[in-house]
């Protein structure tokens, strides 16, 4: 059983090709060639009984489109002695004023119009076949298409299609991905095997790189790709854990067990302390976004840029990397297709201390006999379940070469081991793809839309890890509740509280919706140029609402008598990149050159209230406003309002000689508002890298075992912005209130000092790392030593006042090394067309250090 024919196995369960045809019934001649020799009676004779005779003599099937047309209203004279089919149909036609189309074995009838042909003939013959490669395996999923239409099948399971076409003239185009496609003219065969070569253009294996692709052999960065068949399976829970332990130096961790939580991704270590960025930028399909934005089961790859060299061109997002998620894209393969997956899974948690190894424990006097309470409660028992989650995942197919579609829709309905935690995402996206004018004009329209909702239980959160504490630290000789069934609480022992009420008596529901909509227009007026825009617009909106009964804890503990809190968010961000690349290759060189200018800004706002001291439960969270602490002056209400945006002129250039020597640089320019009042917001970020592929050197020719061997070395520098805006400028703010002049006023003092010295954190990265491919490729992979340098490290620092009128001030003076290696090794013991086997070692190191963080100031 060869590998394609168990991809075809795969290909035929999860894709259902939409694609309609017709067997013929063998009727190949053309109605002015089939002669007619039987008796007729020269009378006249109704239209229909006429029809029947000839369709018993002929074969032919007769049917009226116009159904006003009345077959028994018409006498004609019928004449088959010696005569061809189509002069009968003339002479009935010039007798009723009806015309005819014949299509195979079918002839239709309607009411004949001024100009148009009576008798109208389309024969399809049926084509049929096997598609193979050069090694004879069959090709299951071959588009098979009749060119100029849309008239096409795929193959089957064992490469076989068939296909009616409309006549000799007609020319099949086959195609399947990573071959050289085929045209043929069908002629008079109703047989027609075909053999696609493999196209070793499209096999070359391409990588995606900050604002574009590039051949991975080109690549003179550290970087990373993650391509869909090597994604961690199973239930993850977003596009981080795809990539657990598939890249060396990136770090994934999941810290928790909440199905509203997400992975933390930390790469080569951190780079800052006070700096907006600790963690990669995340951009999907070139927009901003974050891990959690498209479910997992939608996306093709994942590209990591590593060292500064590759995330330079993205300046000071890309401070501590970049991660590039491309989604699963609509294509031209006509064919409609569906694609379903889904996952189910459960989860369990391991014993705790029970009453029983408690009582062990007093008895062996490690505890006082008067923390035995006589009850036996298993705490963790209380407070979990056997939980179910489920994922289902639908995709869509179809268009064809000037315009197609793709459709996916994903559920992810999440339930945690705790009861109350849950995560219901919904999930829905749209591409679309349009080109004109022979493919230089090409458009993209893209829709995302994320729905969340999920239960919480603590005010601004999810479930509250607090509650699993309680259950840990409970004796649990202690009743969950007290004979007349109220709770059993011990209100006099700090933060001891009952888990089981603290989930029972709170009640919240955490909703939110994320719309983006992105639009890419690529021209090409020339071959080589293509001048690109991409504009998207995000808009993510929360509420959230949070209610404590007045059983909870905290009303018999801190006497709120019922506790409320509501708030809501609303975040809007719009990206425009427009950017102009030329590429020109010769036999012996090789030029990329880009350009580019990009604008991102983002708005935000929030409203929060909290209210306390109510006579129901019976409203929960939803009428906050019936709580009495308002009028007592308990209630808290706040909110706040930000913008940023950030503006930045872009440039790469690459350049290959003999595909032996590489080099590749670029450059950015940018300015961040949250350097607004500092002598210079502007930010320059360069980067340079170099390869040598030694395996395309002559003196390497002997060295057959060696499939690839490329030294590279980079060096860039990325930027860190301040992580809040204002902090270069004086800021005054409220503080307690003071009565003055007979009432109260509230006071204002000066929050913060200025110092318009403020400036960009800069990292300063250098990269060296080999790249081999040895015995047939049997052993690959890569080794990276690394070594950043973050200068002007942002950080607080204590002032005297006076001079100064507040206690602390910001100031670049730090400085922060981190170095280290990381190996990759795979290993391929068989690699044949039936099985394959590859073994993946990760090896890293990472040394963190704070070099210093003073200076002769401060």
């Amino acid at each position: 059983m060869s590998r394609i024919f168990i991809c075809g196995i795969v290909f035929q369960l999860s894709v259902f090709t939409l694609a309609f045809s017709m067997e013929g019934k063998g009727q190949s001649q053309s109605v002015y060639d089939i002669q007619l020799d039987f008796e007729s009676s020269p009378e006249a004779r109704p239209l229909d009984e006429a029809l029947e005779l000839l369709s018993q003599e002929t074969g032919f099937n007769f049917s009226f489109i116009d159904q006003e047309i009345n077959p028994a209203s018409y006498d004609i004279v019928l004449n088959t002695s010696g005569v061809a089919m189509a002069e009968v149909l003339e002479s009935i036609s010039q007798q009723t004023d009806l015309s005819f189309k014949r299509v195979n074995d079918n002839i239709f009838i309607k009411r004949n119009k001024v100009g148009v042909k009576r008798i109208v003939e389309v024969i399809m013959a049926v084509v049929s076949g096997k598609v193979t490669d050069e090694f004879g395996e069959s090709l299951p999923g071959t588009t098979v298409l009749e060119k100029g239409t849309s008239n096409g099948t795929v193959t089957d399971i064992d490469g076989k299609y068939s296909l009616e076409v409309s006549g000799e003239e007609s020319v099949l185009s086959f195609s399947f991905v990573g071959y050289t496609s085929q045209e043929i003219r069908v002629g008079n065969r109703s047989t027609i095997d075909v053999i696609l070569n493999a196209d070793m253009t499209s096999l070359e294996e391409v990588v995606v790189v900050g604002y574009g692709t590039q051949k991975k052999e080109e690549v003179t960065s550290s970087l990373a790709q993650v391509d869909q068949k090597e994604f961690v399976q199973g239930n993850v829970v977003d596009a981080g854990q795809l990539l657990q332990g598939k890249v060396a130096g990136l770090t994934v961790a999941n810290p928790s067990g909440d199905p509203t939580g997400g992975t933390q991704i930390l790469l080569r270590g951190n780079s800052t302390l006070l700096g907006s960025n600790n963690s990669p930028l995340v951009l999907v399909n070139g927009v901003p976004g974050d891990l959690k934005l498209v479910a997992p089961e939608d996306i093709e790859s994942i590209s990591v840029l590593k060292d500064g060299s590759a995330a330079a061109i993205y300046g000071t997002r890309g401070t501590n990397g970049v991660i590039l998620i491309t989604t699963k894209q609509a294509s031209d393969n006509y064919a409609s297709s569906v694609d379903y997956s889904a996952n189910f899974s459960t989860q369990q948690i391991t014993r705790q201390l029970d009453a029983e190894d408690y009582r062990q424990e007093i008895a062996d006097g490690l505890r006082p006999a008067g923390q035995d309470l006589g009850s036996s409660t298993d705490w963790m028992d209380e407070i979990t379940r056997t939980p179910f989650s489920q994922i289902h995942n639908i995709t869509f197919r179809g268009g064809n070469s000037k315009t197609n579609y793709l459709v996916s829709g994903n559920i992810r309905d999440l339930e945690g081991i705790f009861i109350k935690s849950d995560n219901r995402t919904y999930t829905g996206r749209i591409d679309v793809n349009h080109n004109m004018f022979d493919e230089k004009l090409r458009f993209n329209l893209g829709v995302l839309s994320r729905t969340v909702r999920f239960n919480n239980t603590g005010d601004g959160m999810s479930f509250n890890g607090y509650t699993y504490r309680q259950a840990l630290i409970r004796n649990p000789t202690a009743p969950v509740t007290n004979e007349d069934g109220s709770w059993n609480e011990d209100t006099g022992n700090f933060n001891y509280e009952n888990s089981v009420s603290r989930l029972r008596e709170s009640d919240g529901q955490i909703r939110s919706q994320n719309t983006r909509l992105t639009s890419t227009i690529v021209y090409e007026p020339i071959k080589g140029l293509q001048f690109k825009s991409l504009m998207s617009y995000n808009q993510f909106n929360n509420t959230r609402g949070y209610a404590e009964s007045r059983n909870h804890i905290s009303t018999l503990r801190d006497g709120r008598n019922g506790f409320v809190s509501n708030g809501t968010r609303d975040v809007q961000e719009r990206l425009i990149e427009l950017t102009a690349q030329y590429s020109h290759n010769t036999p012996n060189h090789s030029v990329t050159v880009l350009g580019g200018y990009g604008y991102q800004d983002t708005y935000g706002r929030d409203f929060w209230m909290q209210n306390n001291d109510f006579q129901t439960d019976a409203f929960s969270y939803h009428n906050p406003g019936l709580g009495k602490g308002i009028q007592e002056g308990e209630a808290n209400i706040g909110g706040s309002t930000w913008s940023t945006n950030l503006i930045s002129f872009f440039g790469r250039g690459s350049y290959s000689f003999k595909d032996r020597y590489l080099l590749s640089g670029s450059l950015r320019y940018e300015a961040a508002s949250q350097l607004y009042g500092t002598e210079n917001p502007w930010g320059l970020f360069p980067a340079i890298s170099a390869g040598w592929r030694l395996e395309n050197e002559p003196f390497m020719s002997g060295a057959d075992f060696v499939d690839q061997l490329k030294i590279r070395a980079g060096y860039g520098v990325t930027g860190n912005p301040n992580n809040e805006g204002f902090r270069a400028v004086t800021l005054l703010t409220y503080g307690s209130p003071m009565y003055y002049n007979g009432q109260w006023i509230n006071t204002i003092y000066t929050a913060q000092n200025p110092n318009p010295d403020l400036k960009w954190e800069e990292k300063h990265e250098t990269n060296i790392g080999v790249d081999f491919g040895l015995f047939d490729n049997f052993i690959t992979g890569s080794v990276d030593l690394y070594k950043r340098e973050i200068k002007d490290l942002l950080f607080d620092y204590a002032v005297p006042t006076p001079p100064n009128l507040a206690p602390t001030t910001r100031a670049n003076v730090g400085v922060m090394e981190n170095k280290g290696i990381e190996v990759l090794l795979n290993i391929t013991p068989i690699s044949t067309s039936d099985f394959s086997w590859t073994t993946t070692f990760l090896f890293s190191t990472n040394s963190n250090k704070l070099v210093s963080l003073s200076n002769d100031l401060y």
